[in-house]
C-alpha cells in the first residue's frame, strides 16, 4: 500500500474553494472543496474486490494489513493524498435543484497504477462535507453493501460502471428513516471505496451554467477533455470542435450503457443528472434494482412510485433528456445549437442500433430482419410480441433468455420456461400466444441455419444466469446485519462469471421466491442510506 503514487490533476489543475470547514454553504467559483474524512470509531474490512485491488497494484498482503482499515476507513491518509469533495448541481426528478455537490463522497486522491492508468479513490460514508446540507455525512451497512456488490457485478456482466474496492464497517450507529414515515432507527454504518478514471457527471458543469460562472465552466471542460478523453485532445488541435466532439462522445458513450442496462434488465432508480458520469459508467448505485418478472413500467425506487419517471423501460429516453440538460449547460462555451443537436440526435441513433445489436445477441440471431414493430415478419415485430408476453404473462426476463438457448427448435414448447413463470393463472392466459411465438421463433432461427450448439454458446455468452437479484442482496445484508458478512464475498464469488453455469450453485439462479415480492429490501427500495 506503501508503493500508491497519487498524481492529484483535479485539485491541482482546478480552483478550490477558499473557505476551510466541513459547515455547509454555497461554494461559488470553485470545482471542490478541501475536508478530510470523519474518523470512525472501529473500521473493519468486511469485504474486498481482488480484481480492483490488482487494478491498483494491491494484493491480500496490503488488505489485511491494519493501516488498510485506517485509511479506507476514513482514519488515516497516506503520503499524497489530498482529499475533497466536489462541487456540482443537479437535475432531480425532473427540477432543477440548485447545488448538490459530494455530500457524503471524499476523493482521497488520483492514483495512477503500474500501467500507467489514473483512478480515483472516494469513500462514500466518509462523513459530512459543505455539500451535506442536512445530512451527516455518513451510509448504512444495507446500501453499502448494495452499491458494493452491484458495482462489481455490472463490471463482470460487461457494463460500463464505477468499481468497488472495499467495504468498511464503521463500528458505528447510523440514524436513517428507511420508509420516510418517522420511524427511524439506528443501523450499522459503512464505508465503500468507490474506484473510477473520473467521477465528474452532467452536474458538474450544470452549475456552473446555472450561475453564469462560463470561464470556470470552460476551464473545466477542457481540463475533462484533456485528462479523462485523451484520444480527443490529441487527435482535434482546434478547442472549439474538440469540445464539439467531446459532447458527441458523451451522448454515444451514455447510449451504449442504457442499451446495456436493457440487456441485463438493471433499472438505476434515480438516474437523476447529478447521478450520470461524463464517461458513460453506471455510478451511484442507491435504489437500484433488477427486472424479476419483465415490466417496462417497473421502477425500484419508493420516491419514484407515483410518476414512474425512472421506470425500466423509460430509461433511454431520460438519458437523452439528461443530455439535453448537459447540452444546455455546456452551449454557453460550445455556443453552436446545431453540433449539439446533431450530436443529440446521434444518441437516439446509437442506442437503437446497440439496443438492435444486443436484441439480436440475446436471441441467438445470426441476421436482422428489417421493418418496424407493425411490419409482419420483421425482427422488431417479433421482439414487440415478445415483450407484450413477458409482461402479460409475468415472465422472469434472466431465466427467460437463458432458457431460451436451449430451446430446441424442432419442438419448441412453453414447458420449457415453466421456472421462469411467476403466476400460473397469468401462464395460462399467455399459453396459446406463447406457443405461437415460440413456433415462430424455431422457424427464424432454422432460417438463419446456425448450428445449435454455437447458437446456444453466443446466447448463453450475452444473456446472464446469476444477476444480483434484489433478494439476493438483501440476504447478504440480513446475514452481515446479524455479524456474519461473510455473505457478501459468496454472492460477489457467483457474480465473478455470471454467464457461467455453476454446479451447486442453483439457488443464485432462481427466481425471486414469494415471500420477496413485497418484503422491504427485496422489492422497491427508498434513497434512504
Amino acid at each position: 500500500m506503501r508503493d500508491l503514487r497519487f498524481d492529484n490533476r483535479f485539485v491541482r489543475e482546478l480552483p478550490g474553494d477558499p473557505e476551510d470547514g466541513r459547515h455547509v454553504r454555497q461554494v461559488h467559483g470553485a470545482c471542490y472543496s478541501r475536508v478530510e474524512p470523519t474518523p470512525v470509531r472501529a473500521p473493519k474490512l468486511l469485504a474486498w474486490s481482488r480484481e480492483v485491488a490488482d487494478l491498483l497494484g494491491l494484493d491480500e498482503t496490503d488488505l489485511r494489513d491494519r493501516r488498510f482499515a485506517e485509511v479506507f476507513g476514513g482514519n488515516a491518509l497516506l503520503p499524497g493524498m489530498e482529499p475533497y469533495a466536489a462541487c456540482y448541481g443537479g437535475h432531480q426528478f425532473g427540477n432543477w435543484a440548485g447545488q448538490l455537490g459530494d455530500g457524503r463522497a471524499i476523493t482521497l486522491g488520483e492514483t495512477i497504477n503500474p500501467q500507467g492508468q489514473r483512478w480515483e479513490l472516494q469513500l462514500k460514508g466518509a462523513g459530512p462535507t459543505p455539500y451535506s446540507r442536512r445530512a451527516d455525512g455518513r451510509a448504512v451497512l444495507r446500501s453499502s453493501i448494495r452499491e458494493f456488490i452491484c458495482s462489481e457485478a455490472m463490471h463482470h456482466l460487461g457494463v460500463p460502471t464505477t468499481r468497488a474496492l472495499s467495504l468498511m464497517a464503521t463500528g458505528e450507529q447510523v440514524i436513517r428513516d428507511m420508509f420516510y414515515d418517522g420511524n427511524a432507527r439506528p443501523e450499522p454504518g459503512a464505508i465503500v471505496c468507490r474506484v473510477a478514471p473520473s467521477f465528474i457527471r452532467f452536474g458538474n458543469f450544470e452549475i456552473f451554467a446555472s450561475r453564469g460562472e462560463e470561464p470556470l465552466l470552460q476551464q473545466l471542460i477542457d481540463f475533462t477533455i484533456d485528462r479523462d478523453f485523451p484520444e480527443l485532445a490529441e487527435a482535434e488541435p482546434d478547442p472549439a470542435q474538440r469540445r464539439v466532439k467531446w459532447f458527441e462522445e458523451v451522448c454515444r458513450r451514455t447510449a451504449v450503457l442504457i442499451a446495456h442496462w436493457m440487456r441485463v434488465g438493471f433499472v438505476h432508480g434515480v438516474m437523476n443528472t447529478d447521478n450520470m458520469s461524463i464517461l458513460g459508467l453506471t455510478v451511484d448505485y442507491g435504489p437500484y434494482g433488477w427486472i424479476d418478472n419483465f415490466d417496462p413500467d417497473w421502477t425500484p425506487n419508493t420516491t419514484d412510485a407515483g410518476g414512474r419517471r425512472y421506470r425500466f423501460g423509460h430509461q433511454a429516453r431520460i438519458a437523452q433528456w439528461n443530455l439535453w440538460q448537459l447540452a444546455n449547460a455546456v452551449y454557453p462555451v460550445i455556443q453552436q445549437v446545431e453540433p449539439l443537436e446533431r450530436a443529440l440526435a446521434a444518441y437516439t441513433e446509437v442506442f437503437e442500433a446497440e439496443d438492435r445489436r444486443m436484441m439480436q445477441q440475446k436471441l441467438g440471431l445470426e441476421t436482422w430482419r428489417a421493418g418496424g414493430e407493425d411490419e409482419e415478419g420483421s425482427d422488431a415485430a417479433l421482439v414487440a410480441k415478445l415483450h407484450t408476453l413477458m409482461q402479460a404473462g409475468e415472465v422472469d426476463m434472466t431465466l427467460f433468455f437463458r432458457r431460451l438457448a436451449d430451446l430446441d427448435p424442432a419442438r419448441p414448447t412453453i414447458s420449457h420456461f415453466d421456472a421462469a413463470f411467476y403466476d400460473e393463472a397469468r401462464r395460462r392466459d399467455v399459453s396459446s400466444g406463447f406457443e405461437a411465438w415460440l413456433k415462430d421463433y424455431a422457424a427464424r432461427i432454422r432460417q438463419d441455419g446456425v448450428p445449435d450448439p454455437v447458437r446456444r454458446e453466443r446466447m448463453n455468452a450475452v444473456n446472464p444466469l446469476y444477476v444480483p437479484r434484489n433478494y439476493l442482496a438483501q440476504q447478504a445484508i440480513d446475514r452481515a446485519e446479524q455479524g456474519d458478512p461473510t455473505g457478501v464475498s459468496e454472492l460477489l464469488e457467483v457474480l465473478r462469471k455470471p454467464y457461467v453455469e455453476q454446479g451447486g450453485r442453483e439457488a443464485y439462479a432462481a427466481r425471486r421466491p414469494d415471500w420477496a415480492r413485497h418484503k422491504a429490501g427485496c422489492s422497491m427500495l427508498s434513497c434512504s442510506s
